[in-house]
């Protein structure tokens, strides 16, 4: 079927409203990059329009009308939005489902590991990612980690501009020649998606006679910063969430700024 291109319908009064879409847009891909980011937004949006929580209804104990708005939320990975109508159930309803799709790498359960000097997280790819264009990028590291004391820290590395930044690492093209011969799908391969955190080294603990470097001193001195920035210590992975997504903002693209 062949569509009319919607830039030939569009008065002014239509390119301001798709301007300001865009700008929306745009906002708010930059802001929220995992499940859980889009749907506390999504769920601050919704209050905002005069939703309230469904477990707060039912702590009341309070009946519901038609004109009701409510939200409810799966682990706060998934978000239910509901407007009751006049008419009952038995006469049917409409829904409207959107996937909140947010491609990234998630670190594994015990990620973080020393190798050749590096420090590096060990991940898994979420969906179908073409792993290509993953290596060599800015990349920034999102999620959540609940600690052993019982608290949630919320993380976010890459995203200010005096935040540091990580990449998957790639080789130059005069040491590629091999890798540029294979297929799409193997130039860069799903378990070669490990992410480059850090090559500096830690020093033995200070006031310690005798002490020794760590066995890993990379790793034990990326260790050192998450502790000291956000309390995060390697125990605590095994009950984290982090996803490694691009870093930095959505850009509008082109000259006359009509893509994103």
């Amino acid at each position: 079927m062949e569509r009319e291109v919607a830039w030939k319908k569009y008065d002014e009064a239509d390119l301001a409203q798709v301007e300001a879409l865009a700008a929306r847009y745009i906002g708010f891909i930059s802001e929220n990059k995992t499940e859980r980011e889009c749907a506390a937004a999504s769920i601050r949006q919704a209050e905002a329009a005069g939703y309230r929580p469904l477990d707060e209804a039912v702590r009341e104990g309070r009946t519901l009308k038609p004109g009701d708005k409510l939200w409810a939320h799966a682990q706060g990975k998934a978000l239910m939005l509901v407007h009751l109508g006049a008419e009952p159930l038995s006469g049917g309803m409409n829904i409207l489902g959107a996937h909140i799709d947010s491609p990234r790498l998630d670190c594994k359960q015990n990620p973080l590991y020393e190798s050749n000097g590096l420090a590096l997280l060990d991940t898994h790819y979420y969906g179908g990612i073409k792993a290509y264009q993953w290596v060599a990028r800015p990349l920034a590291l999102h999620g959540v980690v609940a600690k052993t004391d019982g608290t949630v820290v919320n993380v976010a590395i890459g995203e200010d501009a005096d935040d540091p930044v990580f990449c998957v690492t790639d080789l130059l093209p005069h040491l590629g020649q091999q890798q540029m011969d294979k297929k799409g799908s193997k130039v860069v391969e799903g378990e070669d998606l490990d992410v480059l955190v850090g090559n500096r080294l830690a020093a033995a603990a200070d006031g310690e006679e005798g002490a020794e470097a760590p066995k890993d001193p990379v790793k034990a001195f990326a260790l050192q910063l998450l502790e000291r920035k956000y309390g995060i210590v390697e125990e605590d992975f095994l009950s984290a969430e982090l996803e490694v997504v691009p870093a930095g903002p959505a850009r509008s693209l082109g000259l006359d700024g009509s893509m994103v």
